[in-house]
């Protein structure tokens, strides 16, 4: 029966993504407002927008043929872009790019690495122990990822205007194969509106527990309680370090989320994301989602 229930979810599924996908090209906009009633049960007002949620869905429909939005967005010409801002030293070791499947020669990987496509959110392998990767399920999911075309079913369209490609990355996971701690630090023209830091995350299911602060580690009530972590989070070490960086890497945008981890103390970078969630996020509270719109200009 569970095989049955997981099949039909799946099918539901991708019917729904070709469904947004046909709106999206027909109309962006009704399929943002769409997305936004099913995932916040909430009517978006995009002429007059308050809330987070709303500027954020309104800068998404912006997006379409920005040409830097789309870079740094993209997995690996970010990393022209964190050069050009002189922060080379922040970005994880990469060992490979690659335009197809077939170029990947998995006997010149390391033990230990993460394959990533370049045009999607989610698109993420993590390797803790060669001797144990599947590579046939691994060729599956990537050529599967690099077929689809991320962001047409939810209004993304910057990321359409990204070249398709996988990258091999360094894997930051602890020895016990945690991934580490990610700080994201929400950002507008180079100041920060507080760091979203995330624990616990689990890339197959897609969980993760939360927790919102202020720069001076002080948590603010921003997302709803169910979301939210109960385990003390220490504030890191390098946190003036990661604060300096994200101004610097924000100051061209009116909105983007920079992602950083630490790696036994060194500040590494993660990704820059201007549609956290599909601009439509069910995981903030009403005051949170109401704040973090405060500090946005329509």
């Amino acid at each position: 029966m569970k095989n049955i229930i997981s099949f039909i979810q799946a099918k539901i599924k991708i019917f729904g993504k070709k469904i947004f996908s046909c709106i999206s090209k027909i109309s962006p906009t009704l399929s943002c407002k769409i997305l936004f009633i099913i995932r916040t049960r909430e009517i978006p007002n995009l002429k007059n927008p308050q809330t987070f949620n709303e500027k954020l869905t309104k800068l998404k429909l912006s997006y379409k043929d920005n040409k830097l939005i789309s870079k740094c967005t993209d997995k690996y010409e970010v990393r022209e872009f964190i050069k050009s801002k002189k922060m080379g030293n922040i970005l994880n070791k990469l060992y490979f790019v690659w335009d197809s499947v077939e170029d990947i020669d998995f006997n010149k990987l390391p033990d230990k690495f993460v394959l990533k496509c370049t045009h999607g959110s989610g698109y993420n392998i993590v390797c803790d122990d060669k001797n144990k990767f599947d590579i046939n399920i691994a060729k599956n999911k990537l050529n599967r990822w690099l077929k689809e075309k991320y962001g047409l079913a939810t209004s993304e369209l910057h990321y359409l205007n990204i070249k398709p490609r996988i990258i091999c990355e360094k894997n930051l996971c602890d020895k016990n194969g945690k991934l580490p701690i990610d700080y994201k630090f929400y950002c507008s023209e180079g100041k920060i509106m507080g760091v979203f830091v995330c624990t616990e995350r689990n890339l197959e299911t897609h969980t993760k527990k939360s927790n919102f602060y202020d720069l001076k580690w002080n948590e603010l009530p921003y997302l709803k309680e169910e979301y939210r972590g109960t385990k003390k989070i220490e504030k890191p070490k390098n946190l003036d370090k990661m604060i300096k960086y994200a101004e610097k890497l924000s100051e061209d945008f009116k909105f983007v989320r920079v992602d950083f981890y630490s790696d036994n103390g060194k500040v590494i970078f993660g990704e820059l994301t201007f549609t956290p969630d599909c601009s439509c996020a069910n995981y903030y509270s009403k005051i949170g989602n109401i704040e973090l719109g405060k500090m946005l200009s329509k």
